[in-house]
């Protein structure tokens, strides 16, 4: 596998938790136990390091831990200008571009604080080519898709978030300065399908493209 992909001028790749509306409704009366008891107030945030970065193309190890892994198609925001405290209004100036993203992890019924065991396996972030901010005219109505081997197993939208793009920014930079390199994704849809060793995944955003990796079993030494 490769671990080449570079993004302009570096940067950290930030996944967002419980930023699709039925992904969060999916957890009913969880959100009101202690420690929290209530849903977020805020967005919940994780990295994807860099052992995590892939292109399209790159094959995906399965740990022999974990005989499938859950396919997370989301869009990423490329910061373009450095971003703290912005606005609503002001949010998407801030953006350079999108990328298709596949937020892979090891299937977990944690939430809040995911554990870095799960989403930060090498390989479990393969991203697509960076497209400028001009290409896409709303980063809200783009209809995204999963495919298995060539069947179409999952079909979602970036306009179905808790949080728009401009108000995830605007939320997420009231507490953290992102800066240019930084991608953001805007999370992923309820129902991620599981995929294992020997199948092709590809991840599809209109308007952004497309990328295919294929899954490969741990080779055990």
């Amino acid at each position: 596998m490769s671990n080449i992909f570079q993004m302009p001028h570096g940067g950290t790749v930030y996944g967002t938790l419980l930023n699709h509306r039925e992904a969060l409704a999916a957890l009913g009366d969880q959100v009101n136990v202690a420690p929290y008891k209530a849903p977020p107030k805020a967005p919940i945030l994780y990295i994807k390091p860099r052992n995590t970065w892939a292109q399209s193309g790159d094959a995906v190890v399965v740990p022999s831990d974990a005989p499938e892994l859950q396919m997370g198609a989301t869009l990423g925001l490329v910061i373009g200008r450095v971003a703290s405290k912005v606005s609503v209004a002001d949010a998407l100036n801030h953006v350079a571009g999108y990328v298709v993203l596949n937020d892979i992890s090891v299937p977990h019924d944690s939430f809040y604080r995911p554990s870095m065991r799960f989403k930060c396996r090498d390989g479990f972030c393969p991203m697509g080519a960076y497209v400028p901010r001009a290409a896409v005219a709303n980063p809200d109505a783009l209809a995204m898709t999963v495919a298995i081997d060539g069947v179409v197993v999952q079909h979602t939208h970036t306009g179905d978030r808790i949080r728009s793009v401009a108000q995830l920014l605007a939320d997420v930079t009231e507490f953290m300065t992102l800066h240019p390199g930084d991608i953001l994704s805007i999370g992923i849809s309820a129902n991620a399908p599981l995929a294992h060793a020997g199948q092709r995944v590809t991840v599809s955003i209109a308007g952004v493209g497309q990328i295919e990796n294929t899954l490969v079993a741990e080779e055990l030494v």
